[in-house]
């Protein structure tokens, strides 16, 4: 039995073992892990507050992502910034596929629809 909890995230009980819970950040964690895990994708972009509070040092891993869980179904948002001299549906697809198949392995969730919204293009860096 899978049941949301009220502090966001989820509940799974075994009658003979106990229970597990899986916080949303996790989620969006394991998310935006994958992401970054895909050739092309420069960085994950946040909000002004993640910006701000990665400028003074305090660095959150679920940044640029933002799910939401619904009885047991993922619904995943990225901003993403894309690496120069990438073709954007494939290396949009790629995210998306690794994004899916990262959470369902890792949760037992099943991802309903990763959408990608592309924010920027990083130029390569001259050494």
């Amino acid at each position: 039995m899978e049941k949301e909890t009220d502090k966001g995230g989820y509940t799974f009980n075994n009658e003979e073992l106990g229970t597990v819970k899986i916080a949303n950040d996790v989620v969006a964690m394991i998310a935006g892990l994958a992401a970054t895990e895909v050739d092309g994708v420069g960085a994950m972009v946040g909000n002004i507050t993640n910006e701000l509070m990665g400028k003074v040092g305090m660095k959150k891993q679920t940044k640029g992502v933002k799910i939401d869980i619904l009885d047991g179904n993922v619904s995943v948002e990225l901003a993403v910034i894309l690496e120069y001299g990438y073709n954007i549906p494939t290396t949009c697809n790629k995210v998306q596929e690794k994004v899916k198949n990262a959470i369902e392995t890792m949760t037992g969730f099943k991802v309903s629809d990763v959408n990608i919204r592309i924010v920027g293009i990083q130029m390569a860096s001259v050494k």
